[in-house]
């Protein structure tokens, strides 16, 4: 049987699951060889092929890679764009990089909705552990399943929904820290959904510039900022970039889908070591906190590339 540990959950808790599942006959025995064996380590996320009444021993050998096939260990952080986790990918399983880039166009394939120009968006953070015998395609198809799942979890499942979540979630990721994220979801949704605000429907986001331009940096150009062949120029181009960004995770996910409901426009984070975050409802009270931001910088340098 295929049982899937997701991120976050605890040794207890897929103790309990594989106990439930008939995998283990005694969650508290599987614990406790699981702590002689694994040093301490959490048991990893990932999709494991198990099987019924199997011993303790054998169940906690199939969760670490010890005691079936060889297995390819992957780390994905959050944060990657979808050129770097082919990087990481090819790098870990030794599957050449041209095969997942063959891939990269095609999110059909994966029952990715038509919205999604690539698979950015769908590669979902997190570690895996991959059979040596995998193709790209196995590889990738695990992945976005994972975020598939996110998604099924959280209730989104209209096509148009998802796409603002993933997209709106991988903003997110750039542009805030996990406890701002809901309020700047509610930003966004402000800035796209009244274009006769004195926004006027353009979301502004360095880091979708910065995406298209295929460059990490929040130092755009105001040249950088009116190139409208820039797909992704949220300064140029009014709502939504036409895709996500990176991958987002089920928090940035789930505030992509639930935000918060605010007056803001605007936000700035003004400390970068801390992630603290200023928001604004008129670009006059926003320039307060740019200079703040900007003070920040001159007093760190070398800290806002």
């Amino acid at each position: 049987m295929t049982v899937t540990v997701s991120g976050g959950e605890g040794n207890a808790a897929v103790a309990q699951k594989l106990e439930s599942q008939g995998v283990v006959a005694n969650a508290g025995r599987f614990l406790d060889v699981y702590d002689e064996r694994a040093e301490g380590q959490f048991i990893q996320p990932g999709t494991f092929e198990l099987e019924e009444e199997m011993s303790s021993e054998s169940a906690v050998d199939a969760l670490l890679g010890t005691g079936g096939a060889a297995q390819h260990y992957v780390a994905v952080d959050q944060g990657l764009r979808m050129d770097e986790t082919f990087q990481r990918l090819a790098e870990a399983t030794g599957i050449e990089l041209s095969e997942f880039e063959s891939f990269e166009d095609d999110p059909g394939a994966f029952g990715i909705p038509d919205e999604f120009p690539t698979l950015e968006g769908y590669l979902h953070p997190g570690e895996y552990r991959f059979p040596t015998d995998a193709t790209a395609e196995d590889v990738l198809r695990e992945m976005t399943q994972r975020t598939k799942d996110d998604l099924d979890s959280l209730g989104i499942t209209d096509d148009e929904e998802i796409f603002h979540a993933v997209t709106v979630g991988s903003i997110l990721e750039f542009e805030a820290t996990p406890s701002d994220y809901a309020a700047v979801a509610g930003a966004i949704d402000n800035r796209i959904e009244n274009p006769q605000g004195e926004t006027q429907g353009f979301l502004q986001s360095d880091a979708t510039v910065a995406y298209g331009l295929g460059e990490k940096t929040y130092q755009i150009t105001s040249e950088q900022k009116a190139d409208t062949s820039n797909r992704y120029n949220t300064f140029a181009i009014k709502g939504l970039p036409v895709g996500p960004i990176g991958s987002p995770d089920k928090t940035a996910l789930e505030a992509a889908a639930e935000p918060d409901s605010n007056d803001y426009y605007f936000w700035v984070t003004v400390n970068l070591d801390t992630g603290e975050t200023k928001f604004a409802r008129t670009y006059q009270e926003h320039q307060q906190n740019v200079a703040e931001y900007d003070q920040w910088c001159s007093d760190n340098p070398g800290k806002c590339i």
